[in-house]
């Protein structure tokens, strides 16, 4: 399974959004310092999750909600999340 499908699955299990999306851009980042393994996959993400779980949190909040669930591909080296968060669509 490709790390941003992973990560999808973690993300529909933890938040049931409302629409979530997932994409992985690492291979425009090969060679570059963080992803000087010229990693294809699993380095650089964009992410957008609208969940009802987010109603009355701040960014900030929600924001890390999100990071404690990425946690262990953090850990493994994903480098850069753009990240995008919302209570409603």
């Amino acid at each position: 399974m490709k790390v941003s499908e992973e990560i999808k699955s973690a993300l529909i299990s933890a938040f049931h959004p409302i629409r979530l999306e997932v994409e992985d851009f690492s291979a425009e980042h090969a060679g570059h310092a963080g992803n000087p393994e010229n990693r294809p996959e699993g380095t650089h993400l964009r992410i957008l999750l609208i969940t009802s779980d987010f109603a009355q949190k701040t960014k900030v909040e929600q924001h890390r909600m999100v990071y404690s669930i990425l946690k262990p591909w953090i850990d493994r080296g994903l480098h850069a999340i753009t990240l995008e968060t919302s209570d409603r669509g």
